[in-house]
């Protein structure tokens, strides 16, 4: 709900806050540039300070002691008597103890069937395992960081003098990352990143074609990476020179090997074994597919107050939408849905998708407290900055992105989706490392919320980004895809956002539109998540 008025100390345009319950006692500003004390809103509140926008002002007096609510959840409890009218800020609260994961509803919730969404379609390039690719393209696997330069070399190679050939394969990117070698590779919780970079290898937007850059002295070994039988594999060179009954092998480039005599040697070796894959990934074509074989990721980033307004929202309807069409959606981001586990359990399908999700946060509450840290080292300068006091406003927040429809599942790190509908995929909140699991997890289009702003990309999915200001997406007009800041200026409802964001990913998944991140080509890094000690 919003509260409005026309006063003389500002022309352009009357004070707007949001409010989003009716039991809260503090709004959010949405002016652009915030509000001066003295504005008068329409409910005659008078402002006691200047309040900036997406911050908090206190709707009425607030005891020391008593919550602050947004969202109907409190957020802080006051260290000091607030009066109404002033602005509400973190130095203002004392943060809530995280929510018990004993005794919390599981699967308590049941709502009504939404109906089936149909008709809908895109042009996707079916692979042979069944799954979808959104995009045509050939990554080369790395065992391990030693080998990242020459790769590097090799792929700038490829684009100039392969690439071109093969009009039909969109790219040709470096799987990229850090692990591989000075790891302990047998602790129990080494599976993560080992799992995390076989899946991502087998993303459905590389098309089964498995290539291996490895050193050869590394703890990680292409055969541990990919053992016989993760993967079906087609190597033509071994039915040409042996025999059409020979088994295939796993396709590496190992530069140790002997039969490399130089630098260049090792690049030859990468470019001609990059071909034999371009071949066939250039003989594949796009066909119509059902908007069920989306896999979508959803994630926020550069978080504001408004995310959980605007941007998330909007998401979350859209989130429903693909539901309804039979697809799969994960959302994510551990600390960031920690002080929601009740609302999540009780959306839980089943008592045992929810004790998967409670299963999931204990462990991160675990990991963390080795690090003698919580959930409260996620919030940062440029989310506060942003109006969210701690990470309780910012999980109310975050947790909108997932919609309505029921989680159906849980997916662990590094671990692939393995059906349909609202998945909670567990990832750490950082944005590189989530991106990087959800990759691993299957998805083929990406969806990222921002409201500070960030160039946010990555190179084996298209990556829509939302904004969720419009004076964001008016300053980065050439990299924001959707301004959701048009909810609050009372330009566009959530649901005319949803749906433009839903009609959007089906245009970008088809390869009739690209996103801004692709136009310009900014690509992230791939991080992978590696809780085992480093030798």
């Amino acid at each position: 709900m919003t509260d409005t008025a026309t006063p003389s100390n500002t022309p352009h345009r009357p004070p707007l806050t949001i409010k989003m319950h009716a039991a809260d006692n503090v709004a959010i500003v949405a002016n652009d540039g915030g509000l001066p004390a003295g504005t008068v809103l329409a409910s005659g509140l008078v402002l006691v300070d200047k309040v900036p926008q997406a911050h908090k002002v206190a709707l009425e007096d607030i005891p020391q002691g008593g919550a602050v609510r947004r969202y109907n959840v409190p957020i802080g409890y006051a260290i000091q008597p607030i009066a109404a009218g002033s602005w509400v800020h973190e130095r203002l609260l004392h943060m809530p103890e995280a929510l018990s994961l004993e005794g919390l509803p599981l699967a308590t919730v049941r709502p009504e069937p939404l109906p089936p969404l149909t008709g809908y379609t895109f042009e996707g390039y079916r692979n042979a395992d069944g799954s979808v690719g959104t995009r045509n393209i050939l990554a080369i696997t790395q065992t391990v960081q030693c080998v990242a330069g020459v790769t590097e070399f090799a792929v700038a190679r490829i684009k100039a003098g392969l690439l071109p050939r093969f009009p039909n394969v969109d790219d040709v990117v470096a799987l990229e990352h850090t692990y591989g070698c000075g790891v302990a590779i047998d602790a129990p919780d080494a599976v993560i990143p080992i799992r995390t970079l076989r899946n991502i290898s087998l993303n459905p937007n590389f098309g089964g074609e498995v290539m291996v850059v490895s050193l050869g002295c590394e703890k990680l070994q292409p055969e541990r990476l990919l053992p016989p039988g993760s993967i079906a594999l087609v190597d033509e060179r071994n039915v040409a020179d042996v025999g059409a009954s020979a088994e295939p092998k796993l396709d590496v480039v190992c530069l140790q090997d002997d039969a490399h005599v130089g630098f260049m040697s090792m690049i030859d070796s990468v470019m001609r074994q990059a071909e034999i894959h371009l071949k066939r990934l250039n003989a594949r074509r796009r066909e119509t597919v059902p908007a069920a074989e989306l896999v979508v990721g959803v994630q926020c980033g550069g978080s504001d107050a408004f995310s959980g307004v605007t941007a998330n929202p909007a998401v979350g309807f859209c989130t429903d939408l693909l539901v309804r069409a039979g697809a799969t959606v994960m959302f994510s981001e551990v600390t960031e849905v920690r002080d929601g586990i009740d609302q999540l359990t009780s959306r839980a399908s089943t008592p045992e998708v929810a004790e998967a999700m409670i299963r999931e946060m204990a462990w991160y509450d675990a990991y963390l407290d080795k690090g003698r840290v919580d959930r409260s080292a996620n919030t940062t300068p440029g989310n506060k900055k942003g109006g969210l006091s701690n990470i309780v406003e910012k999980a109310m927040g975050s947790i909108v992105k997932s919609g309505s429809a029921p989680i159906s599942g849980v997916v662990s790190p590094g671990s692939k989706a393995t059906q349909k509908g609202l998945l909670y995929a567990a990832t750490p909140a950082s944005d590189f490392i989530c991106g990087t699991l959800q990759l691993a997890a299957g998805m083929n289009l990406h969806v990222f919320t921002t409201g500070r702003g960030t160039p946010y990309g990555l190179a084996e999915v298209p990556v829509i980004k939302v904004a969720t200001r419009s004076d964001l997406a008016r300053r980065w007009h050439d990299l924001m895809d959707i301004n959701a800041g048009r909810i609050a200026d009372g330009q566009a409802s959530i649901e005319d956002v949803g749906w433009e964001i839903f009609h959007l990913m089906l245009d970008v998944a088809s390869g009739r539109k690209k996103t801004w991140a692709e136009q310009w080509k900014l690509h992230n890094a791939l991080v992978l998540f590696n809780p085992a000690p480093v030798t």
